[in-house]
């Protein structure tokens, strides 16, 4: 079953997304004019001010906080070190590339994400791309494949990786057994998914800007003891990613993927963008302005953070480390606790365990509220289905912090894989009305208005929207 499953994965990601999700952040970054680079101080005014706006409901700032509450977790700590120990330094560089352009498909999902969002029978939105393949498309199918995927992929196999760094990283740092800590994060997961959407929402809000500051801190302060390396190590990650290193080698061909394969791969399981997950928290917040691309904004902020920022105060806490060698035995977590005690002693350890517990519980109750939406969106809120539903998330979470990592990882590929698949092909076929949203919006911009959405102007628009949300 291990061989097979590595198969697919090495199938997947070898030969087909790597150059699908290349081809989609191209597609929007030229459609929609360079927005992630062109408009950039302006993504960071739109969250400014996302707070305002929700009233009752979920604002903007919360819906990001939950969906970076997703992104950040083991991506960021253990998959930055998975993809430096298995694609070598290089696996930096494709990663921040793969961030750059997969901003401006963060930003097109997250708009359509918005534009279809429906109403739960509580009142809360709910929408994603199983909402917009349904409604825009209108190839519910569709819509029914990928949310099997991401109920698969989020709901059940990334809680089980997020589990998984946490137990490792707390055996290293304190010696607690697996099994015990597993029970704890079983218990912590339920108080919180039990909670509801607006529960996950307001948690996310108050831990995910705490721990992410708290992280980036401490790697600005490992940067400013070794600023005079950082130099050296910008140059190797460059090197690395075209095969300079190994021109003597005879191998550069092989490196070179290597190196693009483990950045893109780790890169996506990081910032999500493409794979359709993150619109699902999109889908949920009363955007200010009122008006779905600005909530694309917002969520395009959001890959930038996790990848370009997040992710590489990790890397450079791993690469100015003495703990990182080539032919080096470590990886995932105890790679990055390794690199940090190297700098700051003993203690490092035990922040890295601190540090994934937050980052990666947070990840759980977040991928969960995906999980929910698109369980939702299959039975239409049968309460038997949705108790059972979180039971078996549970279950995970238990199998996650007693497993091995390699075959937890291997899943967690290819569920992502297939997720994302889908999802392309539903933003290719839905980019008319992305490009048409973002004009509507900058126009009004432009005119010195604040944009609002008016489905009127688009009729052929306005039949496929759900009714009472937008009208």
């Amino acid at each position: 079953m291990t061989a097979l499953i590595d198969q697919i994965s090495g199938v997947l990601w070898g030969h087909v997304l790597i150059y699908l999700l290349i081809a989609a952040g191209m597609f929007f970054t030229i459609r929609l004019s360079f927005i992630q680079f062109r408009q950039f101080p302006y993504m960071w005014k739109v969250m400014i001010n996302s707070r305002a706006g929700a009233e009752d409901g979920i604002s903007s700032f919360q819906a990001f906080c939950t969906s970076l509450a997703a992104r950040v977790g083991t991506g960021n700590m253990a998959g930055v070190a998975v993809a430096l120990y298995l694609g070598g330094p290089g696996a930096i560089f494709w990663m921040w590339l793969i961030a750059l352009i997969g901003m401006a498909t963060s930003f097109a999902e997250s708009t359509l994400a918005q534009a279809y969002k429906t109403r739960d029978d509580e009142g809360n939105f709910r929408g994603g791309p199983a909402y917009y393949m349904e409604m825009g498309l209108g190839k519910r199918w569709m819509g029914v494949a990928f949310s099997l995927c991401l109920i698969l992929a989020f709901g059940l196999v990334f809680n089980a990786v997020q589990a998984n760094s946490i137990t490792a990283a707390f055996e290293v740092a304190f010696g607690i057994p697996k099994l015990y800590m597993g029970i704890a994060l079983v218990f912590g997961s339920a108080f919180i998914i039990f909670g509801g959407l607006k529960t996950i929402s307001r948690f996310a809000e108050l831990v995910v800007p705490f721990m992410a500051l708290a992280y980036l801190l401490l790697a600005l302060y490992i940067c400013a003891i070794n600023a005079e390396l950082l130099p050296s190590v910008f140059m190797k990650i460059v090197h690395s990613a075209f095969g300079m290193e190994q021109a003597g080698a005879g191998a550069i061909g092989y490196a070179v993927m290597q190196a693009m394969i483990q950045g893109i791969k780790r890169g996506l399981f990081s910032n999500e963008a493409g794979m359709g997950s993150a619109a699902n928290a999109a889908a949920t917040a009363t955007p200010n302005p009122n008006h779905p691309a600005s909530q694309g904004y917002v969520q395009m902020l959001g890959v930038f953070v996790d990848t370009l920022v997040i992710c590489s105060a990790t890397a450079a806490i791993i690469l100015l480390s003495e703990a990182y060698a080539p032919g080096s035995e470590l990886t995932g977590i105890a790679l990055t606790q390794a690199a940090l005690v190297s700098h700051v002693g003993e203690w490092g350890a035990s922040f890295i365990a601190i540090a994934i517990l937050f980052f990666a519980f947070t990840s759980i109750v977040a991928n969960y509220s995906y999980a929910e939406t698109n369980l939702l969106f299959l039975e239409h809120n049968h309460e038997k289905g949705l108790m059972l539903f979180r039971l078996c998330v549970l279950g995970m979470v238990m199998w996650g912090s007693l497993s091995e990592l390699g075959i937890v990882w291997t899943l967690a590929d290819v569920s992502m894989g297939f997720m994302a698949i889908i999802n392309v092909i539903a933003l290719f076929m839905l980019s008319g009305v992305v490009i048409w949203l973002t004009k509507d919006y900058q126009s009004q911009l432009k005119a010195g208005q604040i944009p609002t959405f008016d489905p009127s102007k688009h009729p052929h628009l306005a039949k496929t929207l759900p009714k009472g949300i937008w009208h």
